[in-house]
């Protein structure tokens, strides 16, 4: 299953940063993601699929936290 990322969305992963921040943005998307981290704005790429391996939460539009497991955008329940 492949869910729809978008640019500006805050995710967290599997483990923190060193900085002590585990709250990420994403500035790219494709087959690399490219995350700033929310603590110290440190840049990463990760492939798609190291980070849907990593990836654990995401911030909805309602503003609570949601497991990525029951994540679905409204454009992909049509589907």
């Amino acid at each position: 299953m492949h869910y729809h990322y978008r640019v500006e969305d805050v995710v967290t992963l599997k483990k923190g940063h060193p900085c002590g921040e585990n709250r990420w943005k994403i500035l790219r998307t494709g087959a690399d993601i490219k995350l700033q981290c929310l603590g110290c704005d440190r840049q990463i790429w990760l492939t798609r699929m190291e980070f849907d391996k990593r990836i654990r939460k995401i911030l909805n539009d309602d503003g609570k936290w949601v497991s990525i497991v029951h994540f679905r955008r409204e454009e992909e329940e049509d589907v």
